[in-house]
């Protein structure tokens, strides 16, 4: 049981091993921090707030070379998508995600709700990494583009498997299962990650690769998802990515060609349930 498991999450890391090359890109933005006091329930909060001004008259396209198509990179999110698809009607694998859930069960039974946030992690790293002045591949414009198409892709096909599928939580709560959305987000935001500063450093995407894996195991620790709920939505979290990259120019070109500039405001919400982050943005 314990190999099988090992062995689905060494395929996640496989191909993070591929040689990069390093680049020197410019600082072309202007960041600002500044927080707002809110009232939430009756208290006065602080929320961060994070506005950004980017003039965009230096193209990161000129600095990094668009990603091209290469079928080779359809092989893993391939094999996880099908390993989950097939864990449907597959009694062997319905049998390891039962095991699964028993494993976790009997060595650890407290529940841990990380997994609500550690699933934004990743690509609000890439915002850190640039405010903190260690340059990605893309200036904000670009790389809030390709988050944005990224995020779409990846939230319109888990809730339409979602309302499809129908599959039974191993808590019993709804059947909203398969796939794992925290776990298709988080990996979203690895693959995004890794695309950013692959030429900075390997070691950055690994980092994030290793915070989405965790927060699919904390999907099966608390009994939110089976594993082949967490296969599946980690196969789209980095297919959404790849596509956003791909059709990235052409979405560019189509909608914010003539728009040099591009402000934006992140901040976290709470509505007594969920946690989330809202973006807005003008251009």
């Amino acid at each position: 049981m314990k190999g099988r498991n090992l062995a689905l999450l060494i395929l996640l890391f496989s191909y993070m091993s591929q040689a990069y090359s390093q680049e020197k890109i410019t600082l072309s933005g202007i960041i600002a921090n500044r927080s707002n006091t809110e009232t939430l329930f009756g208290q006065n909060i602080c929320i961060p707030e994070f506005k950004v001004g980017i003039n965009d008259s230096t193209d990161s396209e000129k600095n990094a070379k668009n990603i091209q198509f290469k079928y080779k990179s359809l092989i893993i999110p391939t094999v996880l998508i099908g390993y989950g698809v097939v864990g449907l009607v597959s009694p062997s694998l319905k049998d390891i995600n039962t095991s699964t859930k028993n494993e976790f069960r009997e060595h650890d039974d407290k529940k841990v709700n990380l997994d609500d946030f550690s699933q934004y992690s990743p690509f609000l790293s890439v915002y850190a990494l640039n405010a903190l002045g260690i340059q990605g591949k893309n200036n904000f414009k670009d790389r809030t583009i390709v988050l944005t198409t990224a995020y779409l892709i990846m939230g319109g096909s888990v809730n339409i498997i979602k309302k499809t599928s129908k599959v039974k939580r191993p808590d019993g709560s709804d059947t909203n299962s398969f796939p794992s959305g925290h776990t298709a987000t988080a990996f979203m935001g690895a693959e995004f990650l890794y695309q950013e500063y692959k030429h900075v450093s390997v070691w950055y995407g690994i980092g994030g690769y290793v915070v989405a894996a965790g927060t699919g195991l904390f999907r099966m620790s608390n009994e939110k998802h089976w594993l082949t709920d967490v296969a599946t939505g980690a196969g789209i979290g980095i297919l959404s990515t790849k596509i956003a990259y791909w059709i990235h120019p052409f979405i560019k070109k189509a909608i914010f060609k003539d728009k040099d500039k591009l402000n934006g405001i992140v901040m976290p919400y709470y509505n007594g349930r969920q946690y989330g982050l809202g973006l807005s943005m003008t251009f």
